[in-house]
Protein backbone atom coordinates (compact mmCIF):
# COMPACT_ATOMS: atom_id res chain seq x y z
CA UNK A 1 0.00 0.00 0.00
CA UNK A 2 1.36 3.44 -0.98
CA UNK A 3 2.26 5.75 1.88
CA UNK A 4 1.28 9.43 1.91
CA UNK A 5 2.39 12.10 4.37
CA UNK A 6 0.30 15.25 4.26
CA UNK A 7 1.07 18.52 6.04
CA UNK A 8 -1.57 21.08 6.94
CA UNK A 9 -4.26 22.15 9.33
CA UNK A 10 -7.79 23.47 9.41
CA UNK A 11 -10.65 23.07 6.96
CA UNK A 12 -8.49 22.66 3.85
CA UNK A 13 -6.69 19.61 5.19
CA UNK A 14 -9.88 18.11 6.62
CA UNK A 15 -11.55 18.28 3.22
CA UNK A 16 -8.67 16.52 1.44
CA UNK A 17 -8.48 13.79 4.10
CA UNK A 18 -12.20 13.07 3.89
CA UNK A 19 -11.56 12.06 0.26
CA UNK A 20 -8.24 10.24 0.75
CA UNK A 21 -9.71 7.92 3.40
CA UNK A 22 -11.86 6.35 0.67
CA UNK A 23 -8.81 5.07 -1.25
CA UNK A 24 -6.40 2.22 -0.47
CA UNK A 25 -3.53 4.39 0.74
CA UNK A 26 -1.72 4.63 4.08
CA UNK A 27 -2.17 8.26 5.12
CA UNK A 28 -0.26 10.10 7.84
CA UNK A 29 -1.55 13.60 8.56
CA UNK A 30 0.84 15.92 10.39
CA UNK A 31 -1.07 18.78 11.98
CA UNK A 32 0.09 22.26 12.94
CA UNK A 33 -0.70 23.13 16.58
CA UNK A 34 0.04 26.85 16.82
CA UNK A 35 -3.49 28.24 16.32
CA UNK A 36 -4.49 30.83 18.92
CA UNK A 37 -7.99 31.84 17.92
CA UNK A 38 -11.51 31.17 19.19
CA UNK A 39 -12.12 28.11 21.41
CA UNK A 40 -8.69 26.68 20.61
CA UNK A 41 -6.92 29.81 21.79
CA UNK A 42 -8.89 29.95 25.03
CA UNK A 43 -8.14 26.32 25.91
CA UNK A 44 -4.50 26.70 24.88
CA UNK A 45 -4.05 29.67 27.20
CA UNK A 46 -6.06 28.35 30.16
CA UNK A 47 -4.64 24.80 30.21
CA UNK A 48 -1.16 25.56 28.82
CA UNK A 49 -1.52 23.01 26.00
CA UNK A 50 -0.90 22.88 22.23
CA UNK A 51 -3.76 24.02 20.00
CA UNK A 52 -6.35 21.24 19.69
CA UNK A 53 -8.74 22.76 17.12
CA UNK A 54 -7.13 21.58 13.88
CA UNK A 55 -6.41 18.14 15.34
CA UNK A 56 -10.11 17.85 16.21
CA UNK A 57 -11.19 18.82 12.70
CA UNK A 58 -8.87 16.24 11.15
CA UNK A 59 -10.09 13.52 13.52
CA UNK A 60 -13.67 14.11 12.38
CA UNK A 61 -12.71 14.16 8.69
CA UNK A 62 -11.03 10.73 8.94
CA UNK A 63 -13.52 9.16 11.35
CA UNK A 64 -15.60 6.07 10.66
CA UNK A 65 -18.27 6.56 13.32
CA UNK A 66 -22.06 6.81 13.34
CA UNK A 67 -23.71 10.15 12.61
CA UNK A 68 -25.01 10.71 16.14
CA UNK A 69 -21.52 10.38 17.62
CA UNK A 70 -20.12 12.70 14.95
CA UNK A 71 -22.83 15.24 15.72
CA UNK A 72 -21.97 15.01 19.41
CA UNK A 73 -18.28 15.70 18.81
CA UNK A 74 -19.13 18.60 16.49
CA UNK A 75 -21.62 20.11 18.94
CA UNK A 76 -20.68 23.63 19.97
CA UNK A 77 -22.17 25.24 23.07
CA UNK A 78 -24.10 28.38 22.15
CA UNK A 79 -25.80 29.40 25.40
CA UNK A 80 -24.12 32.18 27.34
CA UNK A 81 -21.83 30.41 29.81
CA UNK A 82 -18.16 29.60 30.40
CA UNK A 83 -18.58 26.82 27.76
CA UNK A 84 -19.88 29.21 25.11
CA UNK A 85 -18.30 28.62 21.67
CA UNK A 86 -16.44 25.46 22.78
CA UNK A 87 -17.06 22.35 20.63
CA UNK A 88 -17.20 19.00 22.41
CA UNK A 89 -14.21 17.65 20.42
CA UNK A 90 -11.97 20.43 21.78
CA UNK A 91 -13.07 19.82 25.37
CA UNK A 92 -12.60 16.06 24.96
CA UNK A 93 -9.09 16.47 23.53
CA UNK A 94 -8.17 18.85 26.35
CA UNK A 95 -9.32 16.29 28.94
CA UNK A 96 -7.43 13.49 27.16
CA UNK A 97 -4.21 15.53 27.13
CA UNK A 98 -4.53 15.76 30.91
CA UNK A 99 -5.25 12.02 31.22
CA UNK A 100 -2.69 10.74 28.69
CA UNK A 101 -0.02 13.32 29.39
CA UNK A 102 0.44 14.69 25.86
CA UNK A 103 -1.44 15.58 22.69
CA UNK A 104 0.07 12.74 20.63
CA UNK A 105 -1.25 9.98 22.89
CA UNK A 106 -4.56 11.83 23.27
CA UNK A 107 -4.90 11.92 19.48
CA UNK A 108 -3.99 8.24 19.10
CA UNK A 109 -6.68 7.29 21.62
CA UNK A 110 -9.23 9.34 19.67
CA UNK A 111 -8.15 7.54 16.48
CA UNK A 112 -9.02 4.20 18.11
CA UNK A 113 -12.33 5.56 19.39
CA UNK A 114 -13.27 6.82 15.91
CA UNK A 115 -12.02 3.73 14.03
CA UNK A 116 -9.60 5.83 11.97
CA UNK A 117 -7.52 4.02 9.37
CA UNK A 118 -4.35 6.01 9.07
CA UNK A 119 -2.20 8.07 11.41
CA UNK A 120 -2.74 11.55 12.81
CA UNK A 121 0.28 13.20 14.43
CA UNK A 122 0.40 16.69 15.96
CA UNK A 123 3.55 18.48 14.77
CA UNK A 124 4.83 18.85 18.33
CA UNK A 125 3.65 18.08 21.85
CA UNK A 126 4.66 21.54 23.05
CA UNK A 127 2.61 24.69 23.37
CA UNK A 128 4.00 26.96 20.66
CA UNK A 129 3.25 30.35 19.18
CA UNK A 130 3.89 31.32 15.57
CA UNK A 131 5.96 34.48 15.24
CA UNK A 132 6.38 36.71 12.21
CA UNK A 133 9.61 38.72 12.02
CA UNK A 134 8.88 42.13 10.59
CA UNK A 135 10.97 44.15 8.18
CA UNK A 136 12.28 46.51 10.88
CA UNK A 137 12.61 44.02 13.72
CA UNK A 138 8.97 44.19 14.76
CA UNK A 139 7.47 40.84 15.76
CA UNK A 140 3.91 39.66 15.21
CA UNK A 141 2.98 37.06 17.85
CA UNK A 142 0.41 34.35 17.20
CA UNK A 143 -1.32 33.00 14.11
CA UNK A 144 -4.01 35.68 14.10
CA UNK A 145 -1.47 38.54 14.02
CA UNK A 146 0.68 36.74 11.45
CA UNK A 147 -2.29 36.15 9.17
CA UNK A 148 -3.27 39.82 9.30
CA UNK A 149 0.26 41.17 8.69
CA UNK A 150 1.86 38.87 6.11
CA UNK A 151 2.86 41.80 3.86
CA UNK A 152 5.03 43.17 6.68
CA UNK A 153 6.67 39.82 7.52
CA UNK A 154 9.96 38.61 6.06
CA UNK A 155 10.38 35.40 8.07
CA UNK A 156 8.32 32.97 10.18
CA UNK A 157 9.57 31.24 13.30
CA UNK A 158 8.29 29.84 16.60
CA UNK A 159 8.62 31.54 19.97
CA UNK A 160 11.02 28.74 20.98
CA UNK A 161 12.71 25.69 19.47
CA UNK A 162 10.30 22.78 19.13
CA UNK A 163 10.86 19.05 19.50
CA UNK A 164 9.72 16.69 16.75
CA UNK A 165 9.12 12.99 17.41
CA UNK A 166 11.11 10.26 15.69
CA UNK A 167 7.79 8.84 14.47
CA UNK A 168 7.15 11.94 12.37
CA UNK A 169 10.64 11.83 10.86
CA UNK A 170 10.30 8.11 10.09
CA UNK A 171 6.92 8.65 8.41
CA UNK A 172 8.43 11.31 6.13
CA UNK A 173 11.39 9.11 5.20
CA UNK A 174 9.09 6.14 4.44
CA UNK A 175 6.60 8.14 2.33
CA UNK A 176 5.88 7.51 -1.35
CA UNK A 177 4.37 11.01 -1.68
CA UNK A 178 4.65 14.17 0.42
CA UNK A 179 1.61 16.42 0.18
CA UNK A 180 1.21 20.05 1.14
CA UNK A 181 -2.50 20.54 1.67
CA UNK A 182 -4.68 23.37 0.53
CA UNK A 183 -5.42 25.82 3.33
CA UNK A 184 -3.84 28.88 4.89
CA UNK A 185 -0.37 29.06 3.35
CA UNK A 186 1.31 31.08 6.09
CA UNK A 187 -0.52 29.71 9.13
CA UNK A 188 -1.29 26.07 8.26
CA UNK A 189 1.36 24.89 5.78
CA UNK A 190 4.53 26.92 6.41
CA UNK A 191 4.46 26.32 10.21
CA UNK A 192 5.72 22.81 9.40
CA UNK A 193 8.52 23.97 7.14
CA UNK A 194 10.07 26.40 9.63
CA UNK A 195 11.14 23.37 11.72
CA UNK A 196 14.70 22.35 10.69
CA UNK A 197 14.10 18.64 11.39
CA UNK A 198 11.08 18.60 9.08
CA UNK A 199 12.96 20.31 6.24
CA UNK A 200 15.90 17.95 6.71
CA UNK A 201 13.67 14.86 6.59
CA UNK A 202 11.95 16.11 3.41
CA UNK A 203 15.37 16.76 1.88
CA UNK A 204 16.46 13.20 2.66
CA UNK A 205 13.20 11.66 1.45
CA UNK A 206 13.04 10.19 -2.05
CA UNK A 207 9.30 10.89 -2.29
CA UNK A 208 8.05 13.54 -4.73
CA UNK A 209 6.36 16.61 -3.23
CA UNK A 210 2.89 17.73 -4.33
CA UNK A 211 1.04 20.95 -3.52
CA UNK A 212 -2.76 21.01 -3.65
CA UNK A 213 -3.44 24.55 -4.76
CA UNK A 214 -5.99 26.70 -3.00
CA UNK A 215 -9.08 27.64 -5.00
CA UNK A 216 -9.39 31.20 -3.70
CA UNK A 217 -7.09 33.71 -2.03
CA UNK A 218 -7.04 34.35 1.70
CA UNK A 219 -7.52 38.02 2.59
CA UNK A 220 -4.42 39.48 4.22
CA UNK A 221 -2.30 36.42 3.42
CA UNK A 222 -2.41 35.66 -0.30
CA UNK A 223 -4.21 38.58 -1.96
CA UNK A 224 -3.44 38.54 -5.68
CA UNK A 225 -1.41 35.32 -5.49
CA UNK A 226 -1.35 32.96 -8.47
CA UNK A 227 -0.61 29.22 -8.32
CA UNK A 228 3.07 29.89 -9.06
CA UNK A 229 3.25 32.48 -6.26
CA UNK A 230 2.22 29.79 -3.78
CA UNK A 231 4.83 27.42 -5.19
CA UNK A 232 7.57 30.06 -4.95
CA UNK A 233 6.84 30.64 -1.25
CA UNK A 234 6.86 26.91 -0.55
CA UNK A 235 10.12 26.52 -2.47
CA UNK A 236 11.71 29.32 -0.44
CA UNK A 237 10.93 27.48 2.81
CA UNK A 238 11.83 24.03 1.44
CA UNK A 239 15.43 25.12 0.81
CA UNK A 240 17.10 22.48 -1.38
CA UNK A 241 13.87 20.60 -2.16
CA UNK A 242 11.18 22.04 -4.42
CA UNK A 243 7.53 21.39 -5.22
CA UNK A 244 7.55 18.65 -7.87
CA UNK A 245 3.84 18.53 -8.71
CA UNK A 246 0.97 20.95 -8.28
CA UNK A 247 -2.70 20.01 -8.44
CA UNK A 248 -4.96 22.90 -9.47
CA UNK A 249 -8.52 23.63 -10.55
CA UNK A 250 -9.03 24.65 -14.19
CA UNK A 251 -12.84 24.59 -14.31
CA UNK A 252 -14.93 27.73 -14.49
CA UNK A 253 -16.86 28.63 -11.36
CA UNK A 254 -20.25 30.32 -11.58
CA UNK A 255 -19.76 34.09 -11.89
CA UNK A 256 -22.45 34.86 -9.32
CA UNK A 257 -20.62 32.84 -6.67
CA UNK A 258 -17.24 34.34 -7.61
CA UNK A 259 -18.67 37.86 -7.39
CA UNK A 260 -20.15 37.11 -3.98
CA UNK A 261 -16.77 35.94 -2.72
CA UNK A 262 -15.10 39.05 -4.06
CA UNK A 263 -17.69 41.47 -2.65
CA UNK A 264 -18.45 39.93 0.75
CA UNK A 265 -15.28 38.02 1.66
CA UNK A 266 -12.67 39.86 -0.45
CA UNK A 267 -11.48 36.55 -1.93
CA UNK A 268 -10.51 36.03 -5.55
CA UNK A 269 -9.90 32.93 -7.65
CA UNK A 270 -6.33 31.61 -7.81
CA UNK A 271 -5.08 31.91 -11.39
CA UNK A 272 -3.19 29.05 -13.06
CA UNK A 273 -0.24 30.86 -14.62
CA UNK A 274 1.06 27.93 -16.65
CA UNK A 275 4.20 29.53 -18.06
CA UNK A 276 5.43 30.59 -14.62
CA UNK A 277 4.69 27.14 -13.20
CA UNK A 278 6.69 25.63 -16.07
CA UNK A 279 9.65 27.88 -15.22
CA UNK A 280 9.57 26.48 -11.69
CA UNK A 281 9.86 22.97 -13.17
CA UNK A 282 6.74 21.79 -11.39
CA UNK A 283 4.46 19.33 -13.15
CA UNK A 284 0.94 20.72 -13.40
CA UNK A 285 -2.05 18.41 -12.96
CA UNK A 286 -5.19 20.39 -13.67
CA UNK A 287 -8.84 19.36 -13.66
CA UNK A 288 -12.21 20.30 -12.25
CA UNK A 289 -11.58 19.83 -8.53
CA UNK A 290 -14.00 22.30 -6.97
CA UNK A 291 -17.46 21.84 -5.50
CA UNK A 292 -20.01 24.36 -4.25
CA UNK A 293 -21.46 23.51 -0.85
CA UNK A 294 -24.16 25.84 0.47
CA UNK A 295 -22.74 28.64 -1.67
CA UNK A 296 -19.19 27.98 -0.48
CA UNK A 297 -16.37 27.07 -2.86
CA UNK A 298 -14.61 23.94 -1.64
CA UNK A 299 -12.34 21.26 -3.04
CA UNK A 300 -14.25 18.28 -4.35
CA UNK A 301 -12.81 15.84 -1.82
CA UNK A 302 -13.44 12.70 -3.86
CA UNK A 303 -12.16 14.10 -7.18
CA UNK A 304 -9.06 15.62 -5.58
CA UNK A 305 -8.24 12.38 -3.78
CA UNK A 306 -8.82 10.41 -6.99
CA UNK A 307 -6.27 12.54 -8.86
CA UNK A 308 -3.74 12.08 -6.07
CA UNK A 309 -4.31 8.32 -6.08
CA UNK A 310 -4.09 8.22 -9.89
CA UNK A 311 -0.72 9.97 -9.76
CA UNK A 312 0.52 7.40 -7.24
CA UNK A 313 -0.63 4.53 -9.44
CA UNK A 314 1.01 5.91 -12.59
CA UNK A 315 4.29 6.39 -10.76
CA UNK A 316 4.59 2.70 -9.86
Amino acid sequence: MKKIVIFGGGTGLSCILSGLKLFPVDVTAIISVSDNGSSTGQLKKEFDIPAVGDVGKVLLSMANADNDFMDLLSYRFTRESFLENHPIKNILLTALIDIKGNITDATKYMCKLLDIRGTILPLTEEKVELVGEGIRGKEFLGEEEVSQNVKYIKKLKYDHSVSISKEIIDKILEADLILFSSGSLYTSILPHLIVPEIRDAIRKSEAPTMYISNLVSQPGETDGYSVSDHIKILNDYLDSRKVDIVLANNAEIDKEIVDKYSLLEHKTLIEIDREEIKKLEARLIEDKIFAVDNGMIRHNALKTAYLIFSYLMESE
